[in-house]
């Protein structure tokens, strides 16, 4: 086991600071929420460490970036994506604030790795979608299903992305930043209808409680009841029932969208 790569004594290092930075120079790059959160997530993870021996970032050299990684996979078993967000967000990091091109490129994954995703059949899904009598709950669960939504996408809808004259759904800064056009299927449309009825959202067709967008957390705990209601044993996440979206389908239950 690797020991500590960085000895613990107390810097001078603003991290708070550097952290905000970071992040202005990422929104003004237009990179997306979701990837700004990663990025400083992983930036800051990695300064709070080194501020215990460093009292400025121009202090850490590449063998010191280096040795951190190693920690990580030794210490905390990280898998190769987690190892390719940590180098990627360091790199990054000095790029943006020192314009600084750190030699690390070694330190990505040499392969990537894949695996196939945990799917469900239309039969569990339609197990699952039966089996949910929470109105906004069933509609949340269709819309993964039925239009292929992401989980982030799903949580930032508002109720203007709607176009039920013409049945699409606008998916704005999706992955990659780009916005995109989605069915709107029938089924879901009755559904949704009835879902603003009861409960009268201000802004995003989903909100929580208190208002504001419904969490991503709240999302995958729903699926992951409705998926034990239904009796299914497997690891269901709202990722497993986009799978299925994706994938062609033979049966006769037919493609996704027609699913009432």
């Amino acid at each position: 086991m690797l020991s500590l790569p960085l000895t613990l004594i107390t810097g001078g290092m603003d991290v708070d600071r550097l952290i905000l930075e970071f992040e202005r120079k990422l929104v003004l790059q237009r990179y997306s929420a979701n990837s700004i959160a990663n990025y400083k997530s992983s930036a800051r993870s990695f300064l709070d460490l080194a501020k215990r021996k460093f009292s400025h970032p121009a202090e850490i050299d590449e063998l010191a970036v280096e040795k951190y990684v190693l920690w990580k996979i030794e210490r905390h078993r990280i898998g190769s994506s987690h190892q390719r967000m940590i180098v990627a967000s360091i790199d990054k990091f000095y790029k943006s604030i020192y314009g600084r091109e750190l030699k690390i490129k070694h330190l990505y994954p040499s392969r990537r790795t894949f695996a196939l995703p945990n799917c469900l059949n239309i039969d569990e899904v339609k197990r699952i979608i039966d089996g949910t009598e929470n109105i906004k709950h069933r509609c949340m669960i269709k819309m993964l299903y039925g239009s292929g939504l992401r989980l982030s996408e799903l949580i930032n809808l508002e109720i203007a992305d709607i176009d039920s004259a013409r049945m699409l759904i606008r998916i704005v800064k999706s992955k990659g930043n780009k916005d995109r056009v989605v069915t709107l299927p029938e089924s879901i449309l009755t559904d949704l209808r009835t879902c603003y009825i009861l409960h009268k959202p201000d802004v995003y067709l989903f909100e929580g409680q208190w208002g504001g967008p419904y969490s991503a957390k709240s999302v995958q705990m729903v699926v992951k009841n409705a998926a034990s209601r239904a009796g299914i044993r497997k690891r269901v996440t709202p990722g497993c029932v986009l799978n299925i979206f994706q994938l062609p389908t033979s049966t006769s239950s037919g493609h996704p969208s027609q699913m009432s």
